[in-house]
């Protein structure tokens, strides 16, 4: 079972940037997909991002297109979302997760999320 740690949440203001980090435990982290999701209160878990397992292809939710960005590094089995331009309403708690194939979901793994709030 593999296990996903996330790290890089906390407080920003609007206009600011993040940058969120998961790591992944063993060793068939560059088998798959990695994405992830943001949980505000009050409102389902929402799409924010994927990524293939070589890195060839990413897709983004509709509300963080531009702003976002999603990147990994199978040498040291992370995903990375660097997050620019934070708006209010990004605030959520964001989860890591795998995909059960190389190219997406379904997303069967998840971490335990991290916090971001950003005050405007």
């Amino acid at each position: 079972q593999v296990q996903l740690v996330e790290s890089g949440g906390g407080l920003q203001q609007a206009g600011g940037s993040l940058r969120l980090s998961c790591t992944a435990s063993g060793r068939t982290f560059s088998r798959y997909a990695m994405g992830w999701f943001r949980q505000a209160p009050g409102k389902e878990r929402e799409f924010v991002a994927a990524i293939s397992w070589n890195g060839g292809s990413t897709a983004y939710g509709d509300s963080v297109k531009g702003r976002f960005t999603i990147s990994r590094d199978n040498a040291k089995n992370t995903v990375d979302l660097q997050m620019n331009i934070l708006k209010a309403e990004d605030t959520a708690v964001y989860y890591c997760a795998r995909g059960e194939t190389g190219t997406g979901g379904p997303y069967a793994s998840w971490g335990q999320g991290t916090q971001v709030t950003v005050s405007s």
